[in-house]
């Protein structure tokens, strides 16, 4: 396997060289388009030239001739039934009629007929460019020819600086990369030292990166990891943290079910010891310790009732039972129920009347329980708000790190682990499985100590039409 620098250098030589040869073929084609595109428009240019001469000359030999001496281009004149009249570079009495020539059937049709192909006559590649002149005398043709080998000569030798150019490019490039892995190899040994040093016991290992923020960043990590494990290894034995490990996520459910039940049934234990002892008790505070008990006892129940649906939910032990309903109106319910319960929060709906098919009491409980969680992390406004597409609660709270939003509607986790809310970590819990019974699913955006949002489309809340009997 790979190092990372090595990996590094090689993914970066790879790239250049792809560059290189991509960068190569489209130079290749664009320049061999250039420079014969400029050669056609050479060939243009000097026709336009010498379309006077031709109109005012009759000795077409001698012009083609004088012609061929000063451009160096090849120069043919054809007459209107394609005979060759007068040609620079080859006997025109062994020449074929050129009244089939493409150029020359071009230039029928347009001001200038264009064509690259191989010269039977002269054995070689040309460009050959003709033009139609009409005269009061007659009507003939003015084709000049370049090679084609010449052109391609020129060609070569610009593609050739091209990639001279960028091969000298890649070159600095390669060299740039190879100081990169080498001072990304020297940052990775460094860490890789004290990695070995820390194994060894030695928590006073020095870590120090000298080029890259991001190993600067991962050996501070590293050094506060070390401190914290220091500290654990002076407390406990290595099998008890072995043990611990393990253990977390079942103490973790233990803890927060023991700690929800350990309050009301204390409160509900001291009630009754002192009703218990005192049977001379003022009948009021009697009334009011049993009014306490009675109070405990359904929170009690209330929280295991929570347990049990959540444990029925997970285990699809429970169906749904839908029904037609405006939703809008469990909305304004659930607002009205836990604005009794907060009556010095503010909460507000924004919404409209709106028909879906689905479990009445369970969205209920979906919703207070989106309220309720909003409520318990935040301490400013909650804002309810149902769309035509969408049901959505909003809060100005703690808000959520990225690392939790997909472990939040797990049964038993809370954002903040130390907070005791008489909540036990379920109620999102609940909201997921509910929503996936109804083929919905919990959307949640939320930004660190600004605030969240959990929202749930009501698209699939429509009353299914079973298929017509054939």
């Amino acid at each position: 396997m790979l190092k990372i620098h090595q990996l590094f250098f090689l993914n970066v030589l790879g790239l250049f060289i792809a560059a290189l040869v991509t960068a190569s073929i489209i130079s290749f084609f664009t320049l061999k388009s250039m420079v014969i595109q400029d050669s056609e428009d050479r060939l243009i240019e000097d026709i336009s030239l010498l379309e006077p001469l031709l109109l005012s000359s009759n000795d077409y030999d001698r012009l083609v001739a004088q012609i061929s001496g000063k451009t160096f281009l090849r120069a043919t004149i054809i007459a209107e039934n394609g005979d060759v009249l007068a040609e620079s570079d080859a006997d025109k009495s062994t020449m074929e009629n050129h009244a089939g020539r493409i150029e020359v059937m071009h230039a029928l049709s347009e001001p200038y007929g264009v064509a690259i192909r191989y010269s039977q006559t002269v054995k070689t590649d040309f460009i050959y460019v003709a033009h139609k002149i009409i005269t009061p005398e007659q009507t003939f043709y003015i084709r000049l020819a370049m090679s084609l080998k010449g052109v391609m000569d020129h060609f070569y030798s610009l593609w050739s600086k091209l990639v001279a150019a960028f091969s000298v490019l890649i070159i600095i490039s390669l060299v740039i990369a190879y100081n990169i892995s080498k001072k990304a190899r020297y940052d990775i040994l460094q860490i890789t030292h004290f990695l070995d040093q820390i194994s060894a016991k030695n928590y006073r290992a020095v870590l120090k990166p000298e080029y890259f923020r991001e190993f600067l960043q991962i050996s501070i990590m590293l050094k506060n990891l070390v401190k914290k494990l220091h500290n654990r290894d002076k407390q406990k034995r290595k099998h008890t943290a072995k043990l611990r490990l393990i253990n977390k996520q079942q103490n973790d459910i233990l803890s927060a079910i023991s700690h929800e039940f350990k309050n009301p049934i204390a409160a509900i234990m001291g009630y009754a010891e002192t009703l218990h002892d005192d049977i001379h008790l003022d009948p009021k505070i009697r009334s009011k310790f049993l009014a306490k008990i009675i109070s405990n006892t359904q929170r009690v129940t209330l929280m295991l009732d929570r347990l049990a649906l959540s444990v029925k939910l997970e285990n699809n032990d429970l169906s749904i039972k839908p029904s037609s309903f405006d939703i809008s109106e469990i909305c304004t319910e659930s607002i009205s129920i836990l604005q009794a319960k907060y009556p010095s929060r503010t909460l507000r709906y924004n919404g409209f009347s709106k028909m879906v098919f689905a479990d009445k009491t369970m969205i209920e409980l979906v919703i207070t329980n989106l309220i309720d969680n909003a409520l318990k992390y935040s301490e400013e406004e909650v804002v309810l708000t149902l769309k035509d597409t969408t049901l959505s609660v909003t809060d100005k709270g703690i808000g959520i790190a990225p690392v939790e939003l997909d472990k939040i509607t797990s049964k038993f986790y809370r954002v903040q682990k130390n907070r005791w809310d008489n909540s036990m970590g379920l109620g999102l819990s609940i909201v997921s499985y509910i929503l996936k019974l109804h083929d919905a699913s919990l959307h949640i955006e939320s930004i660190l100590g600004i605030g969240s949002t959990f929202s749930f489309s009501l698209e699939n809340f429509t009353e299914k039409t079973k298929p017509a009997k054939k």
